[in-house]
C-alpha cells in the first residue's frame, strides 16, 4: 500500500469557498470524478457515498480538518484528493469549529484493511497544526499538492515479509485506549486484537490479607492491545505511543511491552 500514488493531482483543489457542507460535499465528489479513475461510478454515486457516511457521523475531525471518505462497490481503485477552504465552512465538526482542509477518500468497498491504513497514515498528517495551516495557505493547485506529497512522504510505510515483534499494551484509560488502537489499526489491523483484561489488584483487593491495602475501587477498565508489528516499525510504534502519553517511563495508566518473535503465521479476519 503506498498512500502517496492514491493522491490524485487533479483531484487536489485551493482556495475553495463552499458555503456549507453540503455544497461542500457536492464539490469533492466533482474532484473525485474528475481524477477518471472511478470505473462505472458516476459523481451522483460518489456524493451518495458520502451523504450515508456523514449520516452515521461527522468526519469533521476538529483543529479546522476534514476527512470525509466512503467505500463503494464500483471503484476498482483509490482516489484521495484534497481541498482548502482558506475562509472556513462549517462541515459539524465535533468541536464547532470550521474546517479549512478537507482531504478526501474515495475507495473500494472490498479494501476495508487498506481503508483504515490510508485514514490512519492522512490523519497523523493533518493532526499537526502546522501542515494544517501550511495546507490552508497554499495559493495554488500544485503548491497544495506539493505540500500534501510532501508530508505524506515522511510517514513510515509498513512492509510485508520481515521479522516482526509482538506488541502487549495495557491500559486503564478509555480515551488512551481510542487513540493508541488507531495507531495499530492504521499499520498492521488484521495483526492486532483487543482482549479484555483487568489489574491483579482488581483481584487481590477482594483477597482478605490484602484487604484495606487500597482504600477505592479499582479502575474498572481494562484492555490489552496485541499486536505483531514488523521490526523495521517497532520504534515508530513506540514514538507514535509516547506522542499520545507522553514518555512511558513516566505513564501510569498504560504498560507496553516488546517481544521478539520465533515464528509467525496467518492473520485475523476482518
Amino acid at each position: 500500500m503506498n498512500v502517496l500514488q492514491m493522491v490524485r493531482r487533479e483531484c487536489v483543489s485551493a482556495g475553495r469557498a463552499p458555503v456549507d457542507k453540503a455544497e461542500a460535499l457536492r464539490e469533492i465528489a466533482s474532484l473525485a470524478a474528475a481524477s477518471g479513475l472511478l470505473g462505472e461510478t458516476t459523481e451522483g454515486d460518489v456524493l451518495r457515498g458520502l451523504e450515508e457516511r456523514e449520516a452515521v457521523g461527522t468526519t469533521g475531525f476538529g483543529k479546522g480538518i476534514a476527512i470525509p471518505h466512503c467505500r463503494l462497490e464500483s471503484v476498482p481503485e483509490f482516489v484521495i484528493g484534497l481541498m482548502s477552504v482558506p475562509g472556513g465552512v462549517g462541515f459539524e465538526s465535533v468541536d464547532g469549529e470550521p474546517v479549512r482542509v478537507i482531504l478526501f477518500i474515495v475507495g473500494p468497498a472490498s479494501e476495508s484493511t487498506e481503508h483504515i491504513q490510508v485514514l490512519s497514515a492522512v490523519s497523523r498528517v493533518l493532526s499537526s497544526e502546522a501542515a494544517v495551516a501550511e495546507l490552508t495557505a497554499a495559493g495554488d493547485d500544485e503548491a497544495l499538492y506539493e505540500g500534501l506529497v510532501r508530508h505524506l512522504r515522511d510517514e513510515p510505510q509498513p512492509s510485508d515479509g520481515e521479522g516482526r515483534n509482538l506488541f502487549l499494551v495495557f491500559t486503564q484509560s478509555e480515551d488512551v485506549f481510542h487513540d493508541v488502537l488507531q495507531v495499530f489499526g492504521g499499520t498492521e489491523p488484521r495483526l492486532t486484537t483487543v482482549l479484555d483484561a483487568r489489574n491483579a489488584r482488581s483481584y487481590l483487593w477482594k483477597v482478605p490479607l490484602f484487604a484495606g491495602l487500597w482504600r477505592d475501587e479499582p479502575e474498572s477498565f481494562s484492555r490489552i492491545i496485541v499486536s505483531l508489528v514488523s521490526r523495521k516499525m517497532t520504534n515508530e510504534m513506540i514514538r507514535r505511543i509516547e506522542g499520545i502519553v507522553g514518555p512511558l517511563s513516566e505513564a501510569k495508566n498504560l504498560l507496553v511491552t516488546v517481544q521478539d518473535t520465533f515464528f509467525t503465521s496467518g492473520s485475523l479476519g476482518e
